[in-house]
């Protein structure tokens, strides 16, 4: 139960803290992970860590020995320590992303294929309507039947109308 002062959604947005709703939730460490992975796959991660690598080696080869933190003489075990951290600390994460991936391309392939199926169900339903239109016109008069027995009609009217002109005797 949330507490009398802790400020809800209700609360107007100064007043709530921005990292409580960002990280709350049963699938934090799937988004973290995400960005995580998507940060270390880019161009600029690649460069700064390049540049954090060349100046750490060259200072901590060319800077009096009383300064430097991880010297050239010990094969700058420091440096191969944070690496070896940062690698196994990235590579389940990336794992873990791409496992995040898969369970949505997964769900976007079931929708796919859901949508397949309804817009075949509804060609195939017009492709119905069309054969039962076709019935339908083939069974109406065509064009050249109206004018003929319109033609007939107007024939049997001259008739008439000449039979009424003449004169019984």
């Amino acid at each position: 139960m949330a507490r009398r002062d802790d400020p809800g959604l209700d609360s107007p947005k100064g007043l709530r803290s921005g990292l409580r709703g960002r990280f709350t939730g049963r699938d934090r460490v799937g988004r973290f992970s995400e960005g995580f992975a998507r940060a270390m796959g880019t161009s600029y991660f690649l460069v700064g860590m390049t540049i954090i690598v060349v100046v750490w080696l060259v200072y901590n080869s060319s800077a009096p020995p009383a300064a430097q933190f991880d010297p050239s003489r010990t094969n700058f075990t420091l440096l191969t320590l944070i690496l070896s951290l940062q690698a196994s600390y990235a590579a389940p994460l990336i794992l873990l992303a791409q496992n995040r991936q898969d369970d949505r391309d997964r769900v976007q392939f079931e929708q796919d294929r859901q949508r397949a199926e309804r817009n075949l169900n509804d060609t195939e339903y017009l492709a119905r309507e069309v054969v039962a239109l076709r019935l339908a016109v083939r069974d109406l008069a065509s064009k050249d039947f109206i004018r003929a027995e319109l033609r007939s009609l107007l024939e049997e009217l001259e008739k008439d109308k000449t039979t009424d002109d003449t004169p019984s005797a």
